[in-house]
């Protein structure tokens, strides 16, 4: 099984690559190749093993998506993200169980609820492909980046309560609603805790390398901390990759720049071998139905997939206009979506690995030696979700985003918001310049290195405006000693200023990160040797 795994690993990021140079959806031609595998007569099955997904791919997935999702935007979109991560896959949750108990008579009422909360949560990571790919306004990416963020915490909580009342651990539902609430509080504190904890530690190493292996352990370590007590591992994951990646700023350049790397290349090699994965677990599936009647899976697997689409386009619709309906408040703060853009949002709803590794983590008995009430059923009926979202919405998503015009203008604007904030952050450099010189005995040197400084600072200003946003040349070699020191003073007042115009919410984190980059692989030009 590992030599499987590890040529599933291989092919999986081959493939991705190949789709990435053609401009293809990788998460959908993953899938489709795992699929039309499985289909391949002899074709040895490679069941996805639950533990290798919650435990080895979902924490760094969500660390990284922390990483570099923005606290401050998140906080201000903060209600209607709550309505999609936490609303929504509750809403899907009882929705999906009533009608696969109405459909499956094999499932109990708590089994049903079960794969509702399997199925509950989006996978946003193939959405947010899409949308960042083509453009789509920058507030959409939020709500969608968000509630990926934080629905799998939501719904593999749902799905521990529901698990536990159809096995008969859980004496009643009001004790499911008190663990729920615990795990949410644990996970919550764990993250926030351990979060502030590895920040603490990482700042005080001083040393690129150690930090960013640090920072490939910490995810694991966190989910496994709030799993131990019982607490949401997923929760306590991503509060903490917020707390890191908010407070990133005060690391070191080349721990940003290294992390940047390590985590991109990460992200693609789990997100490649999970969706890979899925199309792979055909053949499983099937080979568990043996013996069911195929008329009750066909009503069945179109009901809960109509469901599934359904409630999170009656959710969002709802969640979005009623609001505004009934809160002037919500009117004032929050600009009004065009139809068209909420109906993206609702359409961009494409399950993944997560609900596959949920349902096959579903035991094959109860507590009392029983068969688990429709567990083949539970694990088809998940499949069937997963693959048709994956494939209707991948196929059309991009479509569907052209064909209503849902592009934003956040490039121009944040080219304008970059430009102002270098403006502000030159006139830093030049001050900070004059109080270096003032302090010292200003020899011939620090003259001549001061003027070069003061016409390369005016040209960066004035170039800001003139590219507005365009990636900054390359910058020439490495000036002498006195150049170096007060060009690194600089930089330091540079990047002040703009974490500054990020906390006053005068720019976005994105184009932070973006100029951090700059500044950083400058710095890295000037450390050299």
């Amino acid at each position: 099984m590992g030599a499987s795994l590890l040529a599933v690993l291989v092919v999986s990021v081959l493939l991705a690559a190949v789709a990435r140079h053609y401009d293809v959806s990788a998460p959908l031609a993953l899938v489709l190749a795992g699929l039309l595998a499985g289909l391949i007569p002899g074709f040895k099955q490679i069941e996805l093993n639950p533990s290798l997904v919650l435990y080895v791919l979902l924490p760094p997935l969500l660390w990284s998506a922390g990483l570099e999702s923005s606290y401050v935007a998140l906080r201000r979109n903060i209600r209607p993200i709550g309505l999609l991560a936490v609303g929504l896959p509750l809403a899907t949750t009882f929705a999906v169980g009533y009608v696969a108990y109405k459909t499956v008579p094999e499932l109990t009422v708590a089994a049903a609820l079960t794969l509702g909360a399997i199925v509950a949560p989006p996978d946003a990571v193939s959405a947010t492909a899409v949308g960042r790919r083509l453009g789509l306004p920058r507030r959409m990416m939020t709500l969608l980046g968000g509630e990926s963020l934080l629905n799998d915490a939501t719904a593999l909580t749902a799905y521990k309560v529901s698990l536990a009342a159809a096995i008969g651990t859980a004496a009643t539902w009001s004790s499911g609603l008190v663990t729920f609430v615990l795990a949410a509080v644990g996970g919550v504190v764990v993250g926030v805790t351990l979060g502030f904890l590895t920040a603490f530690i990482r700042w005080r190493l001083d040393d690129p390398l150690v930090e960013s292996a640090l920072g490939l352990v910490a995810p694991f370590i966190i989910y496994l901390a709030a799993e131990e007590i019982h607490g949401s591992g997923v929760l306590a994951v991503v509060v903490a990759a917020l707390i890191l990646g908010q407070k990133s700023t005060r690391a070191g350049y080349a721990t940003r720049l290294q992390d940047n790397a390590v985590w991109k290349a990460l992200q693609l090699i789990l997100e490649s071998f999970a969706f890979l994965m899925i199309g792979l677990q055909l053949p499983t599936v099937v080979a568990e139905l043996e013996g069911i009647s195929a008329r009750v899976i066909a009503i069945s697997s179109v009901a809960v997939l109509a469901t599934v689409i359904l409630v999170r386009i009656f959710w969002v619709f709802v969640g979005t206009y009623l609001p505004r309906r009934l809160s002037k408040r919500v009117r004032d703060r929050e600009p009004a979506p065009r139809p068209a853009e909420v109906f993206v949002v609702a359409w961009a709803g494409m399950r993944g690995v997560v609900s596959l590794a949920a349902a096959f983590g579903v035991p094959l008995t109860t507590m009392s030696g029983a068969p688990f009430p429709g567990r083949p059923q539970l694990v088809f009926l998940t499949f069937v979700v997963v693959i048709g979202t994956l494939l209707l919405h991948g196929l059309t998503l991009p479509w569907l985003i052209r064909r209503l015009g849902v592009q934003g203008d956040d490039a121009r604007t944040d080219a304008i918001a970059a430009a102002a904030a270098q403006d502000k952050a030159a006139r830093a450099a030049a001050d900070r310049l004059d109080e270096v010189l003032a302090d010292e005995d200003a020899t011939d040197v620090h003259e001549r290195a001061a003027d070069v400084l003061r016409g390369w600072n005016t040209r960066r200003r004035n170039s800001a405006w003139e590219r507005l946003g365009r990636d900054e040349e390359e910058i020439g070699e490495s000036p002498a000693s006195a150049f170096r020191r007060l060009r690194l003073e600089m930089l330091a007042a540079e990047r002040a200023t703009f974490i500054a115009e990020r906390d006053s919410g005068q720019i976005d984190d994105e184009v932070l990160r973006e100029v951090l980059r700059g500044l950083d692989l400058e710095e890295a030009t000037l450390n050299r040797g």
